[in-house]
């Protein structure tokens, strides 16, 4: 008898189950029935309906077929499955345990749970998750393929949104490894501007797999050209030596300053700010983020006025997030580019001046456990700009001053120069 842990753990490394969410596999684990054949014995015959196997230990001979040999691709090993209730055709045959076998059985009045509506709440009813949730939904298409859409309500900024890429990917990539295994540092290439008219294929190369470590590669590929990709590794949850040289910087409350909703209504009435842009302000078409910021200093607010390059803000997911670690780094992976790269352009910021801020690269490093639906303090800075790009850093902390994720930035900085909507080189 094996306890759920083990059985969680051991579902996590089956490639089918692990775009479930981490709710679903725990409840197939504790649904699951220990199953044991000897060597020649049925495991199930042509015809039956009984589930799907999962095999723990041994192998199976998948049989019925033309040829009287059994060809490699029909023996069957150890995180294989088969059966009926699989969201895939599976062979009508007779499947024979032909080594001492052990498979884990999932009966087919549960196999409801192989097919949730969300990949990160199997529990979710229409309109009740937080927006970013539904912005960072993918849908399934194969086991290493997967497809993402930008919704209506979804930032935009005349582009695909750099922060929807990291998102997305990340989440594609977190869908193909061991929940057990979280993020721990990505590095990502913004190739190519991307179009949110279209749907972006999200393909992830397994590039290891190991006990305590797993490595993934993600390609965005949009009309069969690779737009944006990301490298990712995933470790499994381990205890060591910990220390912290950074404190907090201090910051007011976020329960004190204005939200961006309210700061857009000042800005309208700012006189510092040229009246063309109060009035474009004002004009424009506003779409809420699924983000709450809210700026430490409110000047920070403007691209109008020069400041020096560094910024501090609180930020958090708007609603209530599934509590799925691998979802909250996927929101902060998300929301890390809202206002990043373009903090390098304030020194030279001035009235009436366009500046074309573009993400070239994105690297983050996951240092400890947060809630991305709590409030962070994301504290920003540009060491430098040259070159026609900028470099920025950030570091984030939770509320009691534990530096939780660190993150840097490259990006292209050009004047009077505005990104195509349309696909092309960034440069």
């Amino acid at each position: 008898m094996m306890n759920p842990d083990s059985v969680a753990e051991f579902l996590g490394g089956v490639p089918l189950l692990q775009r479930l969410p981490s709710s679903s596999i725990r409840k197939i684990a504790e649904i699951v029935k220990l199953e044991h054949y000897d060597e020649g014995e049925f495991v199930i015959r042509n015809g039956e309906s009984k589930g799907v196997y999962f095999i723990l230990q041994g192998e199976a001979e998948v049989c019925g077929n033309s040829e009287e040999d059994i060809r490699p691709e029909f023996i069957l090993k150890r995180y294989d499955y088969f059966g009926t209730g699989a969201p895939t055709s599976e062979q009508q045959a007779d499947v024979i345990a032909s080594s001492k076998l052990t498979c884990l059985l999932l009966p087919s009045e549960h196999c409801s749970l192989l097919q949730p509506k969300s990949i990160w709440n199997a529990d979710e009813k229409q309109g009740t998750c937080a927006p970013v949730e539904s912005i960072l939904h993918l849908d399934p298409i194969e086991v290493n393929l997967f497809q993402g859409i930008t919704l209506p309500s979804a930032p935009k900024f005349g582009k695909m949104f750099g922060g929807q890429f990291i998102g997305h990917a990340l989440a594609a990539a977190s869908k193909t490894v061991d929940c057990l295994k979280i993020v721990h540092h990505l590095q990502a290439y913004f190739l190519l501007v991307g179009d949110y008219h279209i749907p972006v294929i999200y393909e992830v190369h397994r590039l290891r797999d190991g006990k305590s470590f797993a490595t993934r590669r993600v390609d965005a590929i949009q009309k069969g050209t690779i737009v944006f990709t990301l490298l990712a590794s995933f470790q499994k949850k381990e205890k060591g030596f910990e220390h912290q040289e950074v404190v907090m910087p201090p910051a007011p409350s976020p329960s004190t300053l204005l939200s961006l909703e309210e700061l857009r209504e000042r800005r309208i009435i700012d006189p510092r700010l040229p009246r063309s842009y109060r009035n474009k302000v004002a004009a424009a078409e506003h779409v809420p983020w699924p983000i709450e910021i809210r700026f430490c200093d409110p000047s920070s607010s403007t691209n109008q006025i020069k400041s020096p390059p560094r910024v501090r803000y609180w930020f958090k997911a708007k609603g209530k997030l599934t509590d799925d670690q691998a979802l909250h780094r996927c929101v902060v992976a998300y929301a890390s580019d809202l206002m990043f790269v373009g903090v390098s352009a304030n020194p030279h910021r001035q009235r009436d001046l366009k500046i074309s801020v573009l993400s070239l690269n994105h690297t983050m490093w996951f240092h400890r456990h947060f809630k991305a639906d709590e409030w962070l303090l994301f504290v920003i800075e540009s060491p430098s700009a040259s070159a026609a790009r900028g470099l920025v850093s950030g570091q984030m902390f939770n509320q009691k001053g534990e530096l939780v994720v660190t993150v840097v930035q490259e990006g292209l900085l050009r004047v009077g120069r505005t990104p195509q909507t349309a696909i092309r080189a960034k440069y």
